[in-house]
C-alpha cells in the first residue's frame, strides 16, 4: 500500500493516551496509537516497551488505567477475555490459546459451534477449517488433536482461527516465531490478500526484515512510551532498532574467537540414533561455540535433548570429558556438568505462575541448603547476582516470570542455566521472540561464556545468528548431520546448499 493511500484511509481503531499499571507499576504512558482500513501497521519496541500490554488493552484482555480506545472513531469499552472478537479485533496470543485436548476444527469452532437441526454440523466445521488452513499452505490434520502438534503446527492453527472469522482487526503478536521461511512466506501472502479487501493488521514482531517486507507503517515504543510512527518504506532496518533501543548498533555480534586445536575435546558424540535422528557424530573443544543449523523439523531439538538425557537414545555414546553418559540420564548429564537450555521457555523452561527467585533456583537448590534447609539471604544473594549478571531489567523483583518480558524471561532462563556452574551448555533458540537489544547482549554472554572456557553448543532456526557467533555451523537434514561447515564455508547460501539437500559431506 502506498504512503497516500494509508494517509487516505480512515482510522477503524485507536488508542488514545493510553496509561496502564499493574500493582502499581506503570508500564504505558499516554501512548497514542491508530491503525488504519486496509493497512499492516508494525508495532516494535524492545522487550519490556510495552507491545503485549497495549495490543491486549486494544483488543479488550486488559482495561486501560487511564485513556480510551476508539472503534470507528467512537469511544468503546472492549468487552473482556476474547469477547471483542465479536465487534471484529482478534488477537493472536504470543502464548498459545488453544485447548490441547480438543480437535483442530473443534478449536478452531470453540464457542461458534455450526449446528443443524440443533446438532453440531461436524462435516461443515471440518470443510471450513481445511479451507482456512490451505489458505496458509499448512498440512495441519483438521481432526489432529492440538496436544499432539508441533509448536509451529499449533502457531498455524492460532493463525487459521483468527482469519477463518472474518475480522475487522487483526493483531498478530510474533506470528513467525517459530515457523519456518516457506510457512512465513504462506502467511505473509495471505495476510496480503486479506489486506488488500480492507482486513487491518497490528503485526507485533522483532524481526526487522519481516517488518520491512510486509508492513505499511511503523510505531516504535521505548519503555512504555510512544517514539515515532513513519511510513516503513521511509525507515529501514537500523534506523528501527536505534529507534527502539536510543542507541546504535553497530557490533550486533562480538568478535569470534577461534578455539585452539590443541584445546581438550570436552564432548564426543559417537552414533547416537532416536529413532527420527540417524547415526550422529561430532565432537566439541573446550571454549568452542558451535553451532546448529538446518529447517524446522531437521531433528536438531531431538537431537540436543538425547545428549543431554531429556531422550532415550536407540543407540550410540555421548562422553562428557572422558565419560560416557547413560542413555536417558538427565541427572548424570548434569553432574558430568552439562546444561541444556530449552526453546520453549514458557512451558518447558521457567515457572511462570512463581518469581523470579524460585525460577532462578530451581535446579541449583543444592547450593542454597544449610543442614537440609532452604537459605533465603543465599537465594537473595543469587538473585542479585543473577540480575547485574544477565542484566535483568524489572521495577519489582517480586514480578512473577509470567508477567515478565520476553527479553528478561531469556535472561532469567540463562540464568538459571548457568547456577550450576556447567561446562557444556546447549542452548536451544537462544533468541527466539526477543528484541534487538537484547538479542546483542544475549550474543555477548554466550561469548563471554566461551571465553571463560566454556564450550557452547547454539542451535538456532536464524542463520545470520550461527553465522555471526559459531567458529563451526554442523547441518541436520531428515535426521542426520550432513555436513559440517568452517571458516569461509560459514555463508547462508552454503547452509541453505545442505539444509536444502543439494549438498552433502562426511561430518
Amino acid at each position: 500500500m502506498s504512503v497516500d493511500s494509508v494517509d487516505a484511509a480512515p482510522v477503524v481503531l485507536s488508542a488514545r493516551r493510553i496509561c496502564k499499571s499493574f500493582s502499581g507499576v506503570q508500564v504505558l504512558f499516554s501512548v497514542n496509537f491508530d491503525l488504519r482500513a486496509g493497512e499492516i501497521h508494525a508495532l516494535m519496541g524492545e522487550n519490556g516497551a510495552g507491545k503485549s500490554t497495549l495490543v491486549k488493552v486494544m483488543s479488550g484482555f486488559e482495561q486501560p488505567s487511564s485513556g480510551e480506545i476508539l472503534l470507528d472513531g467512537e469511544p468503546v469499552v472492549l468487552p473482556a477475555n476474547g469477547a471483542a472478537e465479536a465487534l471484529g479485533i482478534v488477537l493472536i496470543h504470543q502464548e498459545f490459546n488453544l485447548a490441547e485436548h480438543l480437535t483442530v476444527t473443534e478449536s478452531l469452532y470453540l464457542g461458534r459451534e455450526v449446528t443443524r437441526f440443533g446438532i453440531l454440523h461436524r462435516k461443515h466445521m471440518r470443510a471450513e477449517t481445511r479451507k482456512a488452513l490451505d489458505l496458509l499452505g499448512s498440512h495441519v490434520d483438521e481432526n489432529a488433536i492440538i496436544g499432539t502438534l508441533s509448536i509451529a503446527d499449533k502457531q498455524m492453527v492460532e493463525i487459521a482461527k483468527a482469519i477463518s472469522r472474518d475480522a475487522r482487526v487483526v493483531i498478530m503478536d510474533e506470528p513467525t516465531a517459530v515457523l519456518s521461511r516457506e510457512e512465513t512466506n504462506f502467511l505473509f501472502r495471505q495476510v496480503r490478500k486479506l489486506r488488500d479487501k480492507g482486513t487491518s493488521f497490528i503485526f507485533v514482531s522483532h524481526k526487522l526484515d519481516e517488518v520491512m517486507e510486509i508492513t505499511d507503517r511503523v510505531t516504535v515504543l521505548r519503555d512504555g512510551q510512544w517514539v515515532k510512527t513513519a511510513p516503513t518504506a521511509m525507515l529501514d532496518g537500523e534506523s528501527i532498532a536505534q529507534l527502539m533501543v536510543g542507541r546504535e548498533l553497530s557490533s550486533l555480534y562480538p568478535t569470534k574467537v577461534e578455539p585452539n586445536v590443541d584445546e581438550e575435546i570436552v564432548l564426543r558424540v559417537e552414533g547416537v540414533s532416536t529413532g527420527y535422528v540417524q547415526d550422529a557424530s561430532f565432537e566439541v573443544r573446550k571454549g568452542e561455540i558451535i553451532g546448529f543449523s538446518g529447517m524446522i523439523g531437521s531433528g536438531r531439538t531431538e537431537l540436543m535433548e538425547a545428549i543431554a538425557g531429556l531422550r532415550v537414545r536407540a543407540s550410540g555414546e555421548v562422553v562428557i570429558r572422558g565419560e560416557t553418559v547413560l542413555s536417558g540420564d538427565v541427572h548424570a548429564a548434569n553432574r558430568a556438568g552439562l546444561a541444556y537450555m530449552t526453546k520453549d521457555r514458557k512451558s518447558k523452561g521457567l515457572l511462570l505462575r512463581s518469581g523470579m527467585m524460585t525460577n532462578l533456583t530451581l535446579q541449583s537448590l543444592g547450593q542454597h541448603s544449610l543442614h537440609g534447609y532452604l537459605s533465603p539471604s543465599s537465594e537473595a544473594k543469587a538473585l542479585a547476582t543473577a540480575r547485574r549478571r544477565f542484566d535483568i531489567r524489572v521495577r519489582d523483583t517480586n514480578i512473577v516470570a509470567g508477567r515478565m518480558s520476553g527479553g528478561n524471561q531469556q535472561k532469567l532462563l540463562l540464568a538459571k542455566v548457568m547456577e550450576t556452574e556447567p561446562e557444556i551448555i546447549i542452548i536451544d533458540e537462544p533468541t527466539r521472540g526477543i528484541d534487538v537489544g537484547t538479542k546483542q547482549q544475549i550474543y555477548h554472554f554466550i561469548s563471554a561464556l566461551a571465553r571463560d572456557g566454556r564450550s557452547i553448543i547454539v542451535v538456532s532456526s536464524e542463520m545470520p545468528e550461527v553465522i555471526g557467533l559459531c567458529t563451526r555451523v554442523a547441518v541436520m537434514r531428515e535426521g542426520r548431520i550432513v555436513g559440517v561447515l568452517e571458516g569461509e564455508e560459514i555463508s547462508e547460501q552454503e547452509i541453505m546448499r545442505y539444509a536444502a539437500g543439494l549438498k552433502k559431506k562426511a561430518a
